[in-house]
C-alpha cells in the first residue's frame, strides 16, 4: 500500500496510523520531497480530475491566475501543495482522502 502525500500533513499521518495500526505494510511518499512524475500525476488526474487540487487550501489561492486557470497537472507540479491529500493506491486502486467510506474499503476482510 502507498500513502502520497505530505509528510506534514495531520491527515496524511493519521491515515498512515492507522493502517499501519491493522498490520498493513504502508509506504509514504512525500510528494514535495519526491514530486509525481508527469506520467504518475497524469493516472491520478485520470482517476480523479479536478477533485485532485485542493481549491480551499491557502496554497492555491496563493497561486498567481496563470496557474489558477491552468490544468490541475501544471498546478500540481508547480506546488504540490495544493494537490488533495492522501492520496492512497492499495487493494488494485487509488482512494482519495482519509474518511470512514476509505478506511473501511481499504480494511475490508483484513
Amino acid at each position: 500500500m502507498m500513502i502520497y502525500g505530505l509528510a506534514t500533513c495531520a491527515i496524511c499521518q493519521k491515515a498512515r496510523k492507522a493502517l499501519e495500526a491493522e498490520g498493513l505494510d504502508v509506504a509514504f511518499r512525500d510528494v514535495r520531497a519526491e514530486p509525481l512524475s508527469a506520467a504518475e500525476l497524469s493516472g491520478l488526474i485520470e482517476e480523479f480530475g479536478d477533485r485532485l487540487v485542493d481549491r480551499k487550501s491557502h496554497d492555491f489561492r496563493a497561486l498567481n491566475d496563470w496557474l489558477k486557470n491552468s490544468e490541475a497537472d501544471a498546478q500540481i507540479a508547480a506546488q504540490p501543495k495544493v494537490m488533495a491529500r492522501p492520496v492512497i493506491r492499495g487493494r488494485g486502486k487509488f482512494f482519495l482522502g482519509w474518511d470512514e467510506t476509505v478506511r473501511q474499503a481499504l480494511l475490508a476482510d483484513q
